[in-house]
């Protein structure tokens, strides 16, 4: 399929707008669909002001899979950053949403350290929106199976971001 505009949609559980923007659909391989940003792309949190980006990104979107990873440019501090989320729905060709559930998994720039971001967040948003105990269990199972791959640097966290990249670069 041919490089096209993708809406990508995070929500919270309510189903309120979270962070969206616009990218590019770059392909697909064994991990999932590849979507990019090049320098100077936007996001928005709601319907809070745009943030600019300044080094190109590219998030990859796997299939049944309770996250998603957007691998970063320098000088971007996450080379890689998980949502944990529900897995992506394809609402068409040019729309893909989900819902986050707060977890991040990062591997941080310039040391490789790998860890956990937004715990309480978590934890508050359980009890906020009343998530169920199995979506509970889903993403913690998903952030710590992420913290070992990322950690251990099995693709995807390897090195096939980089081709991905380079076609935004």
């Amino acid at each position: 399929m041919t490089e096209r505009d993708v809406r990508l949609v995070f929500t919270k559980y309510d189903g309120s707008l979270h962070w969206h923007q616009t990218v590019r659909y770059l392909g697909e391989d064994e991990h999932g669909v590849w979507l990019g940003a090049p320098a100077g792309s936007t996001a928005q949190r709601g319907s809070e002001p745009p943030v600019t980006f300044e080094a190109p990104s590219v998030q990859l979107v796997p299939v049944g899979q309770w996250w998603t990873a957007v691998f970063n440019d320098p000088p971007r501090w996450a080379e890689v950053y998980c949502d944990i989320a529900t897995p992506a729905r394809w609402i068409s060709p040019a729309e893909v949403t989900m819902v986050d559930l707060d977890l991040d998994v990062v591997r941080l720039r310039p040391d490789g350290r790998v860890h956990i971001e937004d715990e309480d967040e978590f934890a508050e948003h359980q009890v906020r929106y009343g998530y169920p105990g199995d979506l509970i269990s889903q993403a913690e199972q998903a952030a710590a199976a992420l913290v070992a791959a990322i950690s251990a640097r099995v693709e995807p966290f390897g090195t096939v971001s980089e081709a991905w990249l380079d076609k935004v670069r």
